[in-house]
């Protein structure tokens, strides 16, 4: 009994074929991995984590994690699209100073193109900062977060917050308020993807002959 269970196993991991996975095309269309399927349509969906640094081979940016959803397959390419990125728990713990304040911000906005995203911003401070500080601070990023997205496209502001440009800008305009050591966009999450972006693909690859 304990054999057929083991060639039934066997018989499901041959049916299966390999697929590379390919980043989006404003991410150099890099190939991030390798899976398997036995139906590529089972691809659809299927999410995917990769970091910075394995995109462009600098493993000082490997702290940046980047999320992608398979949406369509060309022959033996699984097609993705990015859903957010998040810094790891550790490099954030590393900011983090005794005697500091750390400012969150958590906002939804609107990409020129109509995606909505939730971007999560936040400050490091010097020293400890006074709570009417931390608030005008919060108010700052929230309003300019919310400015810079209805200014950009989805694919801009999203390397915007993926490579540092936008919290160097947050980090210029806030040092007034009160001296910051550092400024991080940790998370960003798309929650809403237009309608004429959504439509999954898939193309069979034509038999050999």
């Amino acid at each position: 009994m304990a054999r057929k269970k083991v060639q039934r196993k066997l018989d499901s991991w041959k049916s299966k074929e390999w697929f590379k996975i390919e980043a989006p095309v404003y991410l150099n269309r890099s190939i991030v991995g390798d899976t398997m399927a036995s139906d590529a349509g089972k691809l659809i969906g299927r999410i995917v984590e990769t970091t910075v640094g394995e995109l462009t081979n600098d493993m000082s940016k490997n702290n940046t994690k980047i999320m992608l959803k398979i949406d369509n397959v060309v022959g033996d390419t699984a097609g993705t699209s990015l859903i957010g990125h998040e810094l790891t728990t550790d490099y954030v713990r590393s900011i983090v100073k005794r005697q500091t304040s750390r400012i969150d911000a958590n906002v939804d906005v609107r990409t020129r193109d109509g995606y909505v995203l939730r971007v999560k911003p936040a400050c490091f401070t010097i020293k400890r900062a006074r709570s009417s500080q931390m608030k005008a601070i919060r108010e700052l990023m929230v309003i300019m977060v919310k400015k810079r997205a209805s200014e950009l496209n989805f694919e801009d502001f999203m390397q915007e917050a993926i490579l540092g440009r936008l919290s160097a800008n947050i980090y210029r305009h806030a040092k007034s308020i009160y001296p910051l050591r550092r400024v991080e966009i940790r998370k960003t999450e798309v929650k809403v993807t237009p309608a004429a972006r959504a439509a999954p693909v898939v193309k069979a690859v034509p038999a050999a002959v």
